[in-house]
């Protein structure tokens, strides 16, 4: 069980504090890896929360490969979001204040595998072709890093 899920047992839907990181990841066309995810039904980024004892690149990193199968090199520090615009409440009702720092790296991988349960579909966009429909948390983090 991980660190959240234990938090969630003790708190239940009230809002925490959720520290967490997203990869901005590119292939070798230049193109930008998007989840479809399963709660929101909304296209993001790959990301998720921080687990004990591990680093906020190894975060991003563990994240990209459990949502994705790609494995994410390369990675580089590109910013940090927080406050009120990162605030946020699921579908089952656990509301956060979230935390993200952001890596860009790069994959050569090309199978691509939904996590079960978590992401309906995985694929690459064109810079210039973003799916319509993605999360806020996700389109804040591309507006941060001059990608919309």
């Amino acid at each position: 069980m991980s660190y959240i899920q234990n938090l969630r047992g003790a708190v239940g839907h009230a809002p925490i504090i959720s520290t967490g990181a997203a990869g901005l990841i590119y292939n070798s066309n230049a193109q930008l890896l998007f989840v479809y995810r399963s709660d929101t039904h909304l296209w993001g980024l790959p990301s998720g929360s921080k687990e004990l004892n591990e680093s906020l690149e190894e975060t991003a990193v563990r994240e990209v490969l459990e949502e994705t199968g790609v494995h994410a090199r390369g990675m580089k520090f590109q910013t940090i979001l927080s406050g009120p615009s990162m605030q946020f409440k699921y579908p089952n009702g656990d509301q956060i204040d979230a935390v993200i720092a952001v890596y860009q790296g790069f994959t050569r991988d090309t199978g691509l595998v939904p996590q079960i349960g978590e992401t309906e579909k995985v694929a690459f966009f064109d810079l210039n072709q973003f799916p319509d429909s993605i999360t806020d948390f996700s389109h804040q983090i591309l507006v941060a890093c001059e990608l919309a």
